[in-house]
């Protein structure tokens, strides 16, 4: 049953929540507050499949940590919804009438946009490991040394604005409706979930299409620029383009490979570490790359 589950969580928990925000928006109605309510039910369910089907059970206990990430996603998601309600005058501003296929059926406008933002938020998410400035910004996400799904929304607040301005200002230009917008919010937290996940989940073919949790855990290995892969959120092609896709099934991320090797002594607490990007940082000798990441191969083992 679990080698089962294994292989199912993936697809059943992306396609059965974003398939469920379809139907409560479709149809002519909206339901936006189901959407909140489902994505509650979304992190219940993450929680519960990480406890009974763990990746690394060590990570599932708290190492001081879980007030601090509940202050980040109340925060994150509390400037999501004040983006949204911002919405209709953002499109108005920047909209051009038109532009925006508003015919096409509500899913092939959800899957626009996610394709859209995801070439966005991945980009500046690639930039934010090339540039100092950035990259301070964006530590705060990579100072975590476990893996859940509810720390994908531990972001300092400015970095999120910035991924998002990337990956939603070209919708802005085109007119997004808000119901779609609505659903790409939900299908972007979904995803976050997915790939923090600490579900022992297996990927199969899939892997070559969705940046889940058994590839982006290489991404927040503390081994300096090992870790410069996989820098997607929904799907992997753009590491294709960018040359940065990674994949190994022989070696598995555990306790003590994740983090940021040249900074252990990064802060733990909630406003420590939104103080920390403007503090000038302290970097010690980065931990040696253990000799099973030292060379690519080809991703073509199963997951």
């Amino acid at each position: 049953m679990k080698r089962m589950l294994a292989w199912l969580y993936a697809p059943l928990f992306f396609g059965g929540f974003i398939g469920t925000g379809l139907w409560l928006m479709s149809g002519g109605k909206t339901f936006p507050g189901g959407l909140l309510l489902l994505f509650i039910v979304a992190l219940g369910v993450s929680f519960l499949a990480e406890w009974g089907l763990p990746y690394e059970p060590v990570w599932n206990r708290s190492q001081g940590d879980r007030l601090r990430d509940i202050l980040h996603a109340l925060v994150n998601e509390s400037l999501n919804v004040v983006g949204l309600l911002a919405l209709p005058g953002l499109v108005a501003l920047l909209g051009h009438e038109g532009l925006w296929p508003q015919d096409w059926p509500l899913w092939g406008q959800l899957l626009l946009a996610i394709v859209i933002a995801d070439c966005g938020i991945t980009l500046a998410h690639y930039a934010s490991h090339r540039w100092a400035w950035l990259w301070r910004l964006h530590a705060v996400h990579h100072s975590v040394p476990r893996m859940y799904g509810f720390n994908g929304l531990l972001k300092h607040p400015l970095h999120q604005l910035l991924e998002a301005s990337a990956g939603l200002l070209p919708l802005l230009v085109l007119g997004i409706p808000l119901p779609v917008a609505q659903l790409l919010a939900l299908a972007i937290a979904i995803q976050l979930l997915l790939q923090h996940s600490n579900v022992d989940m297996r990927l199969g073919p899939l892997r070559w299409v969705f940046a889940w949790a058994p590839l982006h855990r290489f991404h927040h290995m503390k081994y300096g620029r090992a870790g410069d892969v996989n820098f997607g959120l929904f799907f992997n092609l753009w590491d294709w383009l960018l040359g940065t896709a990674f994949y190994r099934d022989d070696y598995s991320m555990r306790q003590g490979d994740l983090g940021i090797g040249s900074r252990a002594d990064y802060p733990v607490d909630y406003w420590p570490q939104l103080l920390e990007p403007f503090k000038t940082p302290r970097y010690t000798p980065e931990p040696k790359v253990p000799e099973a990441l030292r060379r690519r191969v080809n991703p073509a083992g199963g997951a």
